[in-house]
């Protein structure tokens, strides 16, 4: 009689056990449910200024960043190539601050490059790809990603997305810098 009254006892406390585990569980996604409906409300008071940074800046970070990776292997210059590992480098930290910047649950876009000005450099080389390159993608195109930077602190209103433009714009000011000298040591308009 002692076994039929520990297996019931067993089989009860298993059952009760089970009951408790499946109520726990039951109850965990519901906090993440209410976190994952946050972050769409969050995207959707997101300034226009910010919105046009997140687009515009990204984009025209990452065309310079890809666009030097070609400069590393299309020219056979070596300054042209010591200016295009900076602008990586450069370039990369700034993709990597405008991301970490960004408010929680908006979509950054990690890699989305103008193709048309990568493709108008893509399949020259030597002397022809340094003086594009130089011309519209080091000169021209880092203007573009200045505006963006400029516009967010003179009209963005998320305080990450100004800080990140703040703390990017003395880079990008220093890369049109170098890209001027390159320009005029290689006899180009900058």
């Amino acid at each position: 009689m002692t076994r039929l009254s520990l297996a019931s006892l067993i089989t009860a406390s298993a059952a009760s056990l089970c009951a408790v585990a499946l109520n726990a569980h039951a109850q965990t996604p519901a906090p993440l449910a209410t976190a994952s409906a946050a972050a769409p409300a969050e995207t959707v008071k997101l300034h226009a200024a910010d919105k046009a940074f997140i687009a515009d800046g990204t984009q025209t970070v990452a065309t310079q960043r890809d666009a030097a990776r070609i400069a590393n292997s299309r020219s056979t210059d070596r300054e042209v190539k010591a200016f295009a590992e900076k602008l990586v480098a450069d370039y990369t930290k700034l993709s990597d601050s405008m991301r970490a910047a960004s408010p929680r649950g908006v979509d950054v876009p990690r890699n989305d490059p103008d193709a048309a000005v990568l493709a108008s450099i893509n399949n020259l080389r030597g002397a022809e790809f340094d003086k594009t390159y130089i011309e519209q993608v080091a000169l021209a195109g880092q203007q573009k990603t200045l505006s963006a930077f400029q516009a967010e602190i003179a009209s963005g209103r998320d305080a990450g997305l100004k800080k990140a433009a703040t703390e990017g714009l003395p880079v990008i000011q220093a890369d049109i810098a170098r890209a001027k000298e390159l320009a005029q040591r290689k006899h180009m308009a900058g």
